[in-house]
């Protein structure tokens, strides 16, 4: 959207509180894709706010006063001086909540939708038909706006995400060479992989600071993405807060916040589903990387992973590096 685009350098500063207890801070306030990131004076960020769900607590007067949506406890202070950024905030959400659906009109059709559905096979048709009607009308934004949200309440669980000035770039590189959005690495919490809606993909440290072969975060990531083609993240998160989460979608375009921690605090604790070869396998090949790699990561004896070595259809093909040794030491310290 031109206003993201539009804003998407600018930073201002503010004070920000945590908690109604806690002292404020000294911050800097900077717009990105959907979201408002707050960092302290070293540029290590604090918080992750979604500028679909921001709310003001005094319209009109200054200094401004902002808190994330069901969080009044959590508060950013901006003063009047920083126009650009306010006027840039207000821009950015008019933009944002022209994108959405019209409440209205969502009502009208989620109750007929809801009469059929009753009408047509009861209760055991209607969570299921809810929630893929809520994934086929929800816009893009509205799913960054939905993997932001809840990548922020992961890191209350996980810590904040490893990134510094120096491997941000390299990062965004990778994830372009491998065709991903957003690319987030956190020390703890995710045990190997995870997609959230929105296109952004979590991965464990490990896969970058134990194997000297960028292939194997690589294989890592395109192993989670062969998963979202078998079901749509947003789907998973639906399914975990039942048929009122789909109904509050439907209404407002966002999900409450006692889903997402709810649904943040199983998904880190259960297994990952298991993906079938020639899933993986397809993936590899779409994004000319070499499974080998992965494999023996997976299984140093190979004997678990025979198929995806045997199977692997660049294993004997030369290809470029995806990163230079230099640019993965970096990576590889990205949690430094």
């Amino acid at each position: 959207m031109t206003a993201l685009k539009e804003f998407q350098r600018l930073e201002a500063a503010g004070l920000w509180r945590a908690t109604p207890e806690a002292q404020r801070r000294d911050v800097i306030i900077s717009i990105g894709d959907a979201t408002l990131t707050i960092t302290d004076l070293q540029d290590r960020p604090l918080a992750h706010w979604s500028l679909a769900a921001i709310e003001r607590q005094n319209p009109g007067q200054f200094p401004a006063l902002f808190h994330p949506d069901g969080d009044p406890g959590e508060t950013l202070e901006i003063a009047v001086d920083e126009t650009t950024m306010l006027d840039a905030i207000s821009k950015v959400q008019s933009a944002i909540n022209r994108a959405r659906p019209h409440p209205g009109r969502l009502r009208v059709l989620g109750s007929l939708g809801v009469t059929a559905s009753v009408l047509a096979a009861l209760a055991l048709w209607l969570p299921s038909a809810l929630q893929h009607h809520a994934i086929s009308v929800v816009s893009d934004i509205n799913r960054k706006a939905i993997g932001q949200a809840l990548l922020g309440r992961i890191e209350r669980l996980s810590g904040q995400a490893c990134v510094t000035p120096q491997t941000a770039p390299l990062l965004a590189q990778f994830a372009e060479r491998i065709n991903m959005r957003q690319i987030v690495v956190l020390r703890d919490g995710v045990k190997t992989s995870l997609a959230l809606p929105g296109g952004i993909y979590l991965l464990n440290s490990s896969y970058f600071e134990d194997y000297e072969d960028p292939a194997v975060a690589a294989g890592a990531l395109l192993v989670e993405r062969a998963r979202t083609r078998a079901e749509d993240p947003l789907m998973a998160l639906l399914a975990a807060g039942g048929i009122s989460s789909a109904f509050h979608l439907l209404t407002t375009g966002q999900l409450r916040q006692e889903t997402l921690d709810s649904y943040s605090e199983t998904v880190l604790v259960e297994p990952r589903p298991t993906v079938e070869d020639q899933a993986i396998l397809a993936e590899f090949a779409q994004s000319a990387i070499p499974a080998t790699p992965y494999a023996y990561a997976q299984d140093i004896t190979g004997e678990t992973t025979l198929s995806l070595i045997e199977a692997d259809p660049l294993a004997h093909v030369e290809l470029e590096p995806l990163l230079s040794d230099q640019q993965w030491v970096q990576l590889q310290n990205i949690c430094g």
